[in-house]
């Protein structure tokens, strides 16, 4: 019969002899390469071989060269991947988040401060590009031929809104042209009320919790594996990039093209950085530590396809509480778009007014500013920039048909915006657990190695926020 001594020495054995293990220089010579070198190097290729893709050029049917295709199916299959993993993270997370937060007064007033930043810096975000549009006036320095104008299909409205809180189905799935997909924000809902609903039950629902937390450890292991591919995937998007959309496309909107990028920049580094100085925070941590999701997004352009990255470099590298983030960053990949959602449609808009000679009163750009702040909201079920220049342009009034001026350059454009968009995402969080008293300090403030994270690293406890410290 084994006594507790020995089973105490067998467990330290076993644990030391699991660390030696992993001491052991890894066979794998990749293992060796800083995982931030492994993205770079993906980088650089991606546009050494995007540069020679493009050069081949198209095959006389009109289709792309097989380089060009070799790279679009590895970035598609990348970000195919993170997408799979978007669904049971953003479902396991959230019900573990509601499990946690188990304070309703807590919960209430973290979700309210979350909102309320979120609205904070879409403001900031769409005066500004109002302010670069009456500068720059892209709409009155174009060659773009007014025959280019055409209305878009998709459009955005306030009830989009209101029809996309409600779940078609338990799995929140839509059928469309390309397949089957999943609204992230009916998941959401789905995801918050079987939370909710498991408190409610009380101790017979605790079978169900302790599942779903072996679930999500789960699924963030596969999600590890998954990111550990970040290089070949970025080879790919970014190869895919230079190959498809050149300079010609620039040459007809490059003032609308600066416009957009200054904003872009501005926020980013200049309006982010002093709302975390503003709140006692570093900013070079912060982008030391967000820096994989953004540039992910960047290479992506699809701030759901990096939610995954986005909410694991949140908790492990900014030391944001999982219990918060895991709600607030699946919202924030929903509703908070500073760069889709604010800059680029108060630009545009500038721009749509300036091209087809319409006056803007004071009362238009407070409806600009209106729109864009709230109205990220409102596309969320049927999300994308254009979606929401559709929504502003028909609020202020002017014509639909100024969207098909600007497509040529849109992906160029995403680009940046999707990196703007996910920062936003990562800061708002990081800022309000912050002003709560509910940030790992000591997380935050680590040195960053190669690694974007360490997946097997432990999390810190979570704290009560019942007795959370309130900022003033």
């Amino acid at each position: 019969m084994s006594t507790p001594s020995s089973e105490s020495a067998s467990a330290a054995s076993t644990t030391a002899a699991e660390a030696a293990e992993s001491a052991k220089p890894s066979r794998n010579p990749f293992a060796r390469i800083p995982f931030a070198a492994q993205v770079i190097a993906g980088l650089v290729l991606g546009v050494v071989f995007g540069m020679i893709a493009r050069g081949i050029g198209e095959l006389p049917n009109g289709d792309p060269n097989w380089l060009t295709s070799t790279l679009t199916e590895i970035g598609n299959i990348f970000v195919t991947l993170l997408r799979v993993i978007v669904v049971p993270l953003i479902v396991t997370a959230v019900i573990a988040s509601i499990a946690n937060l188990r304070g309703v007064s807590g919960a209430a007033r973290l979700a309210g401060k979350t909102l309320l930043w979120f609205g904070i810096t879409a403001l900031i975000a769409v005066s500004i590009g109002m302010a670069l549009g009456l500068i720059f006036r892209p709409g009155e320095n174009t060659t773009v031929a007014a025959s280019a104008a055409e209305a878009v299909d998709t459009q955005g409205g306030w009830w989009d809104f209101l029809t996309g809180l409600v779940p078609g189905n338990i799995l929140a799935l839509e059928g469309g042209d390309s397949g089957v997909s999943f609204n992230v924000l009916q998941l959401l809902v789905i995801s918050v009320a079987i939370g909710i609903a498991a408190l409610k039950v009380g101790k017979a629902a605790e079978p169900f919790l302790a599942f779903n937390r072996s679930l999500l450890a789960i699924v963030q292991k596969v999600l590890w594996w998954v990111i550990r591919l970040a290089p070949i995937g970025t080879l790919g998007l970014i190869g895919k990039a230079v190959a498809s959309y050149g300079w010609d496309s620039l040459a007809s909107l490059g003032m609308f093209t600066i416009a957009i990028y200054v904003g872009l920049l501005l926020v980013l580094f200049v309006v982010y950085p002093i709302l975390l100085r503003a709140n006692g925070l570093s900013p070079l941590k912060f982008f030391g530590g967000a820096w994989p999701a953004i540039q992910l997004g960047f290479v992506s352009r699809s701030s759901i396809g990096t939610l995954p990255v986005t909410e694991q470099v949140t908790v492990h590298n900014l030391g944001v509480p999982q219990s918060y983030a895991g709600f607030a960053v699946p919202l924030g990949a929903t509703t908070k778009m500073d760069g889709c959602a604010a800059i680029y449609p108060a630009v545009s808009a500038i721009f749509v007014a300036q091209f087809f000679n319409v006056h803007l009163s004071i009362t238009d750009y407070l409806l600009i500013a209106l729109v864009s702040v709230v109205g990220s909201a409102a596309t969320a079920g049927v999300t994308g920039a254009v979606v929401m220049l559709t929504l502003t342009l028909s609020t202020v009034g002017l014509p639909l048909a100024g969207v098909g001026l600007l497509l040529a350059v849109d992906p160029i454009l995403d680009m940046g915006r999707t990196a703007v968009n996910v920062a936003g995402q990562a800061l708002v969080p990081t800022i309000v657990a912050k002003r709560e008293g509910l940030l790992d300090l000591k997380t935050y403030n680590t040195k960053r190695s190669g690694d974007p994270f360490d997946a097997d690293a432990p999390v810190a406890p979570e704290p009560v926020l019942a007795g959370a410290a309130r900022s003033t």
